[in-house]
C-alpha cells in the first residue's frame, strides 16, 4: 500500500514540474506586453521595432513547435524537455542582461525555441505518466487550467513586475523557475524508451516546416502591424512553397517528422482546426481589451493588468473543478460545444463596449464568462488533442495542437486588428478618438463571435455519429458514465462501430 501511494505521490510531483514548466512558457507569451513602453528607451527601440519583442518569441516558439514534437518522440521526452528548460532559461537571464533592441530580439528567439522544445515534450511526459483514463482527466482539466490561466496572468504580473522592480524582471523572474525545474527533472523524471530509427531522421522535412511556419506566422505579423505588404507578400508565398515541399517530403521517407496518417484520429483533426479559430479570438479579445482600458479608460499598467485577474482564476477554477469532473461523464466534444458558445457569447458582450464604460460595467461580466467559456474550450481541446494517439507519437501530437494556437493566435489578430483599424478608420473624422477606436472593437469583437461559433458548429458536427455503447439499455447508459475520454473520442469520430444504435 506504501509503495503504490509513493508512485501515485511521484507521479503528482512529475506532473507539478511538468506543469510549472508549461506555465512559464504560455505566462511568458502576454507578460512582456505592458512592459514593452519600459524598455523602448533604455534599448533604443523604434516603435515599429518594438513589437518585435513579441514577434521573435511568437516565431521561433511557433514555427520550431513540430520538430520540438517529433524530436521528443525520436530523442527521448525527458532528454528534450529538460534541455528545452535549461534553453530557456538561460535565454530568460539573457533577456533581462541585454543592453540593446538587438541582444534582446536574439534572446527572445532563443526563449522561443527552448518554449518549443519544452513544450510537446511536457504534454507527451503527461500522456505517458497518467496511462489510466480517470486520472488522465484529472491530469488534463489540471494542465489546461495551467495553460489557460498562463495567458491572462502573464497581463496581470507584466504590469505588477514592470512598476514594481523594472522590465528586466519580467524575464528574471523564469531564471529560478525554469532552472531550478531542470535540477529537479534530472532526478525526477524517468526518461521514456525512445521510439523510431535516429539515422533516418528526416532532415529535408524538419528544415521545411520550421521555416514554412516561421515564415508563414512572419506574414501574418507583418500583416498585422503594417498591412499587406510586399515583406508580407514575400514571406507568405514563401511559407507556401516551403509546405508544399514539407509535404511532399512527408509522403516519401521511410521516418517522416509527421505521419500524415495521424490525421486519421479525427478528434485529433478537429481539435486542431478548432484550436486555430479558438486561438484567434482568445488573442485579438487580450489585444483588444488590453488597449481599451489604457486607451479609453486611462487606467495604468496594473489597473490594466488586474482587469485580467478575474478570467485568470476563473478560468483555473473552471478547469479544475468543474470541466475534470464533466470529461468523465460527457463526450468530450460535447463539453467542448459548450464552451465555445459560452465564449462566443462573452464576444458578443464584449461588443457592447462603449467610451463611458468601467471595469464593472464593461469588462467584469463579459470576462468571467468568457472565463467558463474558455476553460471548457481550452481544455476539452487539449484533452482531444493527443486522446486516441498512441503513446510513441504523443510528441507530435502535442506539438501540434501547441503550433495550431499560435498560428491560430497569428492568424487571428492580424485579422481582426485589420477589421477594426478599417472600423476606426471609416468612423475617424480627422485624429482618432476614442470614439472611433471603441466602434473598431465592437466590430472585431463582432467577427470574433462569429469565427467562435463556428468552430462551435464543427465541434457539434462531430459529435453527430456517435455510437451508443453496446448492451442493454440499463449497460448502456452505465458504460457511457465510465468511459474514458479516449475510448468516447476514437468511436465517435474515426470509423462507426457496429456496438449498438447511433444516438
Amino acid at each position: 500500500m506504501t509503495a503504490v501511494k509513493s508512485v501515485i505521490d511521484r507521479r503528482w510531483g512529475v506532473f507539478t514540474l511538468l506543469a510549472i514548466a508549461q506555465f512559464v512558457v504560455i505566462l511568458d507569451i502576454s507578460v512582456v506586453n505592458i512592459a514593452l513602453p519600459s524598455m523602448q528607451a533604455p534599448l533604443g527601440f523604434t516603435q515599429d521595432g518594438l513589437q518585435w519583442v513579441v514577434d521573435a518569441y511568437m516565431l521561433t516558439f511557433g514555427g520550431f513547435l513540430l520538430l520540438g514534437g517529433r524530436a521528443a518522440d525520436l530523442f527521448g521526452r525527458k532528454r528534450i524537455f529538460l534541455a528545452g528548460l535549461t534553453l530557456f532559461g538561460l535565454a530568460s537571464f539573457a533577456c533581462g542582461m541585454s543592453d540593446t533592441s538587438t541582444q534582446l530580439i536574439a534572446a527572445r528567439a532563443a526563449q522561443g525555441l527552448g518554449g518549443a522544445l519544452m513544450s510537446p515534450a511536457a504534454l507527451s511526459l503527461v500522456v505517458v505518466t497518467f496511462p489510466e483514463d480517470r486520472e488522465r482527466n484529472r491530469a488534463m482539466g489540471l494542465w489546461g487550467a495551467v495553460a489557460a490561466a498562463g495567458g491572462a496572468t502573464g497581463v496581470v504580473l507584466g504590469g505588477v513586475i514592470t512598476d514594481a522592480l523594472g522590465w528586466e524582471w519580467v524575464f528574471w523572474i523564469n531564471v529560478p523557475l525554469t532552472l531550478g525545474a531542470a535540477l529537479v527533472g534530472v532526478r525526477l523524471l524517468t526518461e521514456t524508451e525512445r521510439i523510431g530509427d535516429v539515422r533516418h531522421f528526416d532532415a529535408l522535412g524538419a528544415i521545411t516546416v520550421t521555416a514554412g511556419l516561421s515564415a508563414l506566422i512572419y506574414g501574418f505579423v507583418r500583416i498585422g502591424e503594417h498591412g499587406w505588404d510586399g515583406r508580407a507578400g514575400i514571406a507568405l508565398a514563401a511559407a507556401a512553397v516551403l509546405l508544399t515541399v514539407f509535404v511532399i517530403t512527408e509522403l516519401n521517407v521511410p521516418e517522416p517528422v509527421v505521419d500524415f496518417s495521424i490525421f486519421k484520429v479525427r478528434g485529433l483533426t478537429a481539435a486542431n482546426v478548432i484550436m486555430l479559430m479558438f486561438s484567434a479570438g482568445a488573442v485579438a479579445m487580450t489585444f483588444f481589451v488590453t488597449i481599451y482600458v489604457q486607451r479609453v479608460l486611462n487606467y495604468g499598467p496594473i489597473a490594466a493588468g488586474l482587469c485580467f485577474l478575474p478570467i485568470a482564476v476563473g478560468q483555473v477554477i473552471t478547469s479544475q473543478v468543474v470541466v475534470g469532473r464533466l470529461m468523465g461523464r460527457m463526450h468530450i466534444f460535447t463539453v467542448l460545444v459548450i464552451g465555445l458558445g459560452l465564449t462566443a457569447a462573452s464576444f458578443l458582450w464584449f461588443a457592447q463596449l462603449s467610451t463611458d464604460g468601467s471595469f464593472l460595467k464593461s469588462i467584469l461580466g463579459p470576462g468571467l464568462l468568457l472565463a467558463v467559456g474558455s476553460g471548457f474550450a481550452f481544455t476539452a481541446l487539449v484533452v482531444s488533442s493527443v486522446s486516441g494517439v498512441e503513446p510513441e507519437r504523443s510528441g507530435i501530437a502535442g506539438g501540434m495542437i501547441n503550433m495550431c494556437q499560435q498560428i491560430g493566435g497569428a492568424l487571428g489578430l492580424a485579422i481582426l486588428a485589420s477589421v477594426a483599424t478599417w472600423r476606426t478608420n471609416r468612423i475617424a473624422d480627422g485624429p482618432v478618438d476614442d470614439s472611433a477606436l471603441t466602434a473598431g472593437f465592437r466590430l472585431g469583437f463582432l467577427v470574433a463571435a462569429a469565427l467562435i461559433a463556428l468552430g462551435a458548429v464543427v465541434g457539434w458536427m462531430a459529435t453527430r455519429t456517435r455510437p451508443a455503447a453496446a448492451g442493454s439499455a440499463a449497460g448502456s447508459s452505465a458504460a457511457a458514465q465510465s468511459a474514458p475520454v479516449r475510448e468516447v473520442i476514437e468511436p465517435s469520430l474515426d470509423e462507426p462501430h457496429a456496438t449498438g444504435a447511433t444516438s
